[in-house]
């Protein structure tokens, strides 16, 4: 008998991993323990040499579908006389690393118990097991334990607690394990706290629906606003409350099935969609639906999600149509997450909520995702995945808290070889916004029991996150360019030290050259960058309201390409725009006052769109970029003409001829949908020509695509079309192409950058 003690790191609590290896060791016949440990698992084992390998070999490969090993370390230890295996309690001594699998999508086994009148948990709205239900956003601590949980107030029942503890039954050791006679329980209010009459919440909840009213759901990482996607009544209403105008609403539908009704669903997308993750999945909506027009306005695209908790479930199968589940709060605002909470900032909003009486430790958002190009991509990280861990190619020498960016904020921390994103934040554009930002970085330290001795931020002054790491005076700070960031997170992703060639195309990312950037060129490494080509920058008079009145963009693109003497009484898009308003960015242009300097691909793709489509007007970031691609001619081949300045330093991509080249356009009456074509066709066309340029000048590296520009499917599929099968391309998949994956590319940066000094 040889003895060896098998210590494992990744998420391997709350999914039922113990137990897995309680019925690994019986079968194999080796005797021994297993535990949670705060770093993660630990067993002991005992049994002849050549045994103990094959056990450790099935360790590598665990069958929990929510586990995933990130390490597996196995020493010597003495043999000891034992008879069976056991499970023992946690350990909680020791360095402490968070093994607590997202939250998870509800199984086909509760799914069946909810649905069956003989079964105890029959409509039971919070069933789950080892394999589903709440987990990161009921935590308190580590290890994962009840005590450790926001379920530490609901004492088991005996029945629930004969399932616990059972090894052989799929509740052994559930933390949230609880039934109608001793869990958490539903209530139905008004938004002014008085109870409403219903002998049963749920189903007062589901008339309530049904009637078109705005009912609040309290689900796992905060409230949804609910309403019938079917009444164009309900949903002007909740626009209206929610200060939502033309933003596309999430739809839950009950099944897979039911996603057909709604939206043309690909294979590969209804994989998204029925993954454990259940994110929200971009798809294109059918023409002929049930769903008004008011729920997605203005764009092809959906975003559809199916339940992922028992009162999901529920609710849809009650209701009998999809609903719109939008998070809970007025844009641009958190999610709420306590019931207090809730009552006091959806008065106006919900006329109705529905509550439960199980905390929420953690906000966490739902996650969105798309299949780009056919590779499904995480355009928003946040619930089903969070904190599931990175392992990094490299250990940072010291744990960092990495801010993220100031739009789709999300930040990281990372210490030794692993990286933890938090949930995702939002637009840290309100003091509401940075509080979550506070909390959620707080409580994910405390979780960790990590204190960050560095912090990397933008290095935009002005961003509160920049602010905030400057508040942290116990720490080193390391300001990171933005798209440095940006390639540097789509490295971490695919394990690269660098040198990459990154094309990082994004809306704004404060540069270091007195202009904003945004299609940017980069020859990276972790801890340093050269930048060798960029995109003329385009004027922002106004500055921010450029994003908002895109005329502005359009009207300094025309300007720019006519030597400042632009026609434009033939474009119809500045028809409505007053000749004083004209007059007034003429003059901020000519006189460089209040009009910076802007690279960004992004703006391109506005004032192009805003030229085509004439619309002057955007009410949300992407809305014209998403109706710009959407409305491209495929059959459109030809690309506009362009230059490039191979005299200045960095190479500069010079699109006024395909400016002047889409006036004309537009001016002779070509559709909309070739002008679109053309302009992506100039855009892939730019790209692949740059790419080759600095290529044959630095040498063969990969070439990685980053930055929310490479969210537009159409220009993805035009880049590798052409340069897929000639170099190392690679792009992302489960790090966010936006800005909400910068942080992890910042905490990298900053750790080489420190080493480097040192």
């Amino acid at each position: 008998m040889a003895g060896r003690r098998i210590e494992i790191r990744g998420t391997v609590q709350g999914v039922g991993f113990r137990p897995w290896v309680y019925r690994v060791a019986k079968r194999m016949a080796v005797v021994g323990r297993v535990r949670n440990a705060p770093a993660g698992v630990t067993i002991e084992a005992f049994a002849s040499d050549d045994v103990l390998d094959r056990f450790i070999e099935q360790l590598r490969v665990p069958t929990p579908s929510s586990a995933r090993v990130l390490d597996l370390h196995s020493a010597r230890i003495p043999d000891e006389t034992l008879t069976g295996f056991v499970i023992e309690s946690s350990d909680t001594v020791g360095d402490k690393t968070l093994s607590i699998p997202p939250d998870l999508a509800t199984c086909g086994d509760c799914r069946a118990e909810i649905l069956d009148p003989n079964d105890r948990r029959y409509q039971y709205a919070f069933t789950n097991c080892t394999t589903c239900g709440p987990r990161f956003t009921i935590a308190t601590g580590i290890p994962y334990d009840r005590p450790a949980t926001t379920m530490s107030q609901f004492q088991m029942c005996p029945e629930c607690q004969q399932e616990y503890g059972d090894v052989e039954d799929r509740r052994f050791h559930a933390q949230p394990n609880a039934c109608p006679k001793c869990g958490p329980k539903l209530s139905l209010a008004a938004v002014d706290g008085s109870a409403l009459p219903a002998t049963n919440p749920l189903d007062g909840a589901v008339q309530l629906l049904k009637c078109g009213a705005v009912v609040a759901v309290k689900g796992l990482g905060g409230f949804h606003l609910a309403c019938d996607a079917a009444n164009a009544t309900a949903v002007r209403r909740l626009r209206e409350r929610k200060h939502r105008d033309e933003k596309p609403f999430g739809v839950m539908v009950a099944d897979l099935h039911a996603a057909r009704t709604v939206a043309e669903v690909t294979p590969a997308e209804e994989a998204l969609l029925a993954s454990p993750e259940r994110p929200i999945v971009l798809v294109r909506a059918r023409e002929e639906t049930r769903l008004v027009p008011e729920v997605s306005p203005d764009t092809p695209l959906l975003g559809v999600f199916l339940p992922y908790t028992p009162l999901h479930h529920l609710l849809l199968a009650k209701v009998g149509r999809p609903l719109v589940m939008t998070s809970a709060n007025v844009s641009d605002e958190p999610i709420c997450r306590g019931n207090e909470e809730a009552l006091r900032r959806l008065d106006g909003i919900a006329d109705a909520i529905l509550f439960h009486d199980r905390d929420i430790a953690m906000r966490c958002d739902d996650s969105v995702a798309r299949v780009i190009a056919g590779v499904p991509t995480i355009m928003r990280r946040s619930r089903g995945f969070v904190p599931r861990p990175f392992q990094l190619a490299r250990a940072v020498s010291r744990p960092v808290l990495a801010c993220g960016a100031h739009l789709k904020n999300t930040f990281c921390i990372a210490f030794g070889d692993t990286a933890y994103f938090g949930p995702h934040i939002g637009d840290l554009e309100t003091v509401a916004a940075l509080d979550f930002f506070e909390e959620a970085v707080e409580r994910m330290q405390t979780i960790l029991s990590i204190r960050p001795e560095v912090i990397a931020h933008d290095l935009h002054p002005g961003y509160l996150s920049t602010r905030y790491a400057h508040t942290r005076n116990d720490v080193v700070r390391v300001g990171v360019q933005h798209h440095h960031a940006h390639v540097a997170s789509a490295m971490a992703e695919h394990g690269l030290e660098g040198p990459v060639l990154g094309v990082a195309f994004d809306g704004t990312g404060f540069g270091e050259d007195g202009t904003s950037w945004g299609g940017e060129f980069l020859l990276c490494f972790a801890g340093r960058f050269e930048r060798l080509a960029s995109f003329r920058p385009v004027r922002l008079a106004g500055g921010d309201l450029a994003m908002r009145e895109v005329w502005r963009i359009t009207y300094a693109l025309l300007y720019d390409a006519f030597d400042g003497k632009p026609s434009i009484d033939a474009l119809p898009l500045f028809d409505g725009v007053p000749p004083e308003s004209l007059r007034v960015v003429s003059q901020m242009i000519e006189r460089d006052l209040n009009a910076p300097r802007a690279r960004g691909v992004g703006r391109y793709f506005d004032g192009f769109g805003a030229l085509a489509l004439n619309r002057p007007v955007s009410t949300y970031e992407g809305q014209i970029a998403i109706a710009w691609d959407h409305i491209a001619n495929d059959a459109v081949r030809d690309a506009y003409p362009f230059a490039l300045d191979r005299s200045v330093a960095p190479m500069e991509v010079d699109l006024r001829p395909a400016v002047r080249a889409a006036c004309n356009d537009v001016m002779a009456n070509v559709s909309p949908g070739d002008v679109s074509g053309r302009f992506h066709n100039t855009v892939v066309a730019v790209t692949v020509e740059v790419v080759g340029a600095l290529l044959a000048e630095h040498g063969d590296v990969p070439v990685v695509l980053t930055g929310g520009v490479f969210q537009n499917a159409r220009l993805v599929a035009g880049i590798e079309e052409k340069l897929a099968n000639e170099i190392k391309l690679l792009r992302h998949r489960q790090v966010p192409p936006g800005d909400g994956g910068i942080a992890l590319g910042q905490a990298l940066i900053a750790d080489a950058f420190l080493g480097d000094k040192g």
